[in-house]
């Protein structure tokens, strides 16, 4: 739970850097979360999350 938040909290981070730069407009980025939305009630969703958790775990591993 807390590792999905965190990645909510980035990605909407960097979401809001990329419209104030201008390089995204509104519009898309209302595109990007109904696309997030209809992904999430598919078949996909648990290959993703299962995906986002692999890689958390590989860079969670990983020591400096």
């Amino acid at each position: 739970m807390s590792l999905s938040i965190s990645i909510v909290l980035l990605l909407l981070i960097i979401a809001v850097i990329i419209l104030r730069n201008g390089a995204m407009k509104l519009s898309h980025a209302l595109v990007c979360v109904l696309l997030g939305f209809l992904l999430a009630s598919t078949s996909v969703a648990p290959t993703i999350h299962d995906g986002i958790n692999a890689t958390a775990s590989l860079v969670s591993g990983l020591k400096p």
